[in-house]
């Protein structure tokens, strides 16, 4: 079987972000698993126009095509103010069809919280996608230290895999209808 097209979406942009850090202390455990291809789209990468255009730009035709690509993803987000940054939102919008019957997993992290604010403003948005959200997500609050073994990749990610396989063979079986 083909290895599983993960997508690793870095969602926030902000200047001195704590998510170089987490990306790097997630991407290395989950490095470690067999049938699993991980690709980083990190969106500090992608000029996004601050006003939505009523044709794509080549950036957000390139991250819709990174989007397409993908089987599975894993989105990064820390959380502002009980919410995720308008960067990832922005970036969620630039597609639609490519989030379609695919599965997505979190990785949520705040200072003093652990983003679950974020994703569950997030489970709303992908819901209307016709993405599936799996159940499990992992959390970081940066107040603490980053554990060296972290059980919650591995169950989150087990999660993303089974239900990554299984709609990946269902799109292949049939087209998905909305």
């Amino acid at each position: 079987m083909a290895a599983l097209r993960v997508a690793v979406i870095i969602g926030s942009t902000r200047e001195g972000r704590a998510a170089d850090t987490v990306a790097g202390w997630f991407l290395a455990r989950a490095g470690r698993l067999d049938g699993v291809e991980l690709a980083v789209v990190d969106l500090v990468d992608y000029e996004l126009p601050s006003r939505y255009p009523a044709e794509p730009t080549p950036a957000m035709a390139a991250l819709a095509a990174s989007i397409g690509r993908a089987d599975a993803f894993v989105v990064m987000t820390p959380e502002y103010n009980r919410s995720f940054p308008a960067s990832l939102k922005q970036a969620i919008d630039c597609a639609y069809d490519e989030w379609r019957a695919k599965a997505v997993g979190f990785v949520s992290y705040g200072s003093g919280s652990d983003g679950s604010h974020a994703v569950g403003q997030l489970r709303g948005v992908f819901t209307e996608l016709h993405a599936v959200t799996v159940r499990d997500e992992v959390r970081v609050d940066l107040m603490r230290p980053l554990p060296d073994e972290a059980r919650a990749v591995t169950t989150m990610l087990n999660q993303l895999i089974w239900w990554g396989e299984a709609l990946r063979d269902a799109r292949a079986a049939r087209p998905y209808v909305s």
